[in-house]
């Protein structure tokens, strides 16, 4: 029997700001990819792995009942078995790691499920994502259960508010396009709660306050309405804005090796880069009207294609 296997996703828009009700669009990757496994032979990986969800069974069985329960009799059997998550998708780099894993999970696991088909309104997506919420924030303190989300649905997702989610359609990729979005390996590992400590703290400062929700969540909201109406040209003036705000007002965000990367981008206007989740390490996106020139500009530094234009 196929085992189903679930996708790292990418948080074009919406970094920061869905905290405070703004636009989002999430995407599968499906370059990165999990999967739940017995293992065949003993490892090191799957040993590890498998600890880990010996302590994550665990966190389950203490969630509300009435809003989540699994099939313990099904899950300690596997756990009995040794059962690991086999994924691809590199931790602490802003892609999901753990949400696959939790989507999985709850694949497998989970009692009443609920699937993904013509009868998945929003109110039952709100019910998901709760229930993502809930399991995802074993491994992040508080998780807004929208990659898992991503993850299952397997598709990608509008965020128009944290009350009104929506699965949508994207426009087709140009295969010839000399345009794209790519990945670029900081390599880093990025911590996404520290991250976040600094830009609740930083949002105590009126100044800085009106700034995210007068500038930055503006041109965010801008691009995924460019990006999914197919209006390249207005989509790179917007990303080229966003970007040189990030560089100006959420530097410590980006690692101190891609101050110069990123500012070269704009000025030469060759790429524009973002970050991709909370920042501070990781992979971060970029932007291009002509992808040859950026691998150029960026030689040094391996770029994983996301999206042809």
């Amino acid at each position: 029997m196929r085992v189903p296997s679930f996708f790292a996703k990418i948080l074009l828009f919406g970094e920061y700001g869905i905290i405070y009700n703004s636009k989002g669009l999430s995407i599968p990757y499906k370059f990165y990819y999990g999967a739940l496994k017995i293992p065949k032979t003993k490892s090191n990986f799957s040993d590890d792995s498998h600890k880990k969800l010996l302590y994550f069974s665990e966190y389950l069985k203490k969630l509300d009942k009435d809003l989540i329960s699994f099939n313990w009799e099904k899950f300690n059997f596997d756990l009995e078995r040794k059962i690991y998550f086999e994924s691809s998708i590199p931790q602490g780099y802003g892609v999901g790691s753990s949400a696959a894993l939790v989507s999985a999970i709850y694949d497998k696991y989970a009692l009443s499920k609920i699937v993904f088909d013509k009868n998945l309104d929003k109110k039952r997506m709100l019910q998901l994502k709760n229930i993502f919420s809930l399991m995802e924030s074993f491994f992040h303190g508080k998780s807004s259960g929208l990659d898992p989300l991503n993850s299952y649905l397997k598709k990608p997702i509008l965020i128009n508010s944290k009350d009104n989610i929506q699965t949508i359609n994207i426009p087709s990729q140009n295969d010839y396009g000399k345009g794209a979005i790519f990945l670029v390996d900081s390599g880093e590992i990025g911590k996404t709660a520290p991250m976040i400590s600094l830009f609740m703290e930083n949002m105590k400062n009126e100044a800085f306050n009106n700034l995210i929700l007068e500038r930055f969540i503006r041109y965010s909201d801008a691009c995924i309405e460019n990006f999914i109406n197919g209006n390249i040209n207005l989509l790179f003036t917007n990303i080229k804005s966003l970007s040189k705000f990030v560089l100006k007002n959420l530097k410590p965000m980006i690692p101190n090796t891609f101050h110069q990367l990123w500012k070269t981008g704009i000025d030469s206007e060759t790429y524009y880069l973002k970050l991709c989740g909370s920042g501070g390490g990781g992979f971060i996106l970029g932007f291009t009207e002509d992808f040859e020139k950026a691998q150029k500009k960026l030689k040094d530094y391996p770029l994983k294609l996301v999206y042809l234009f």
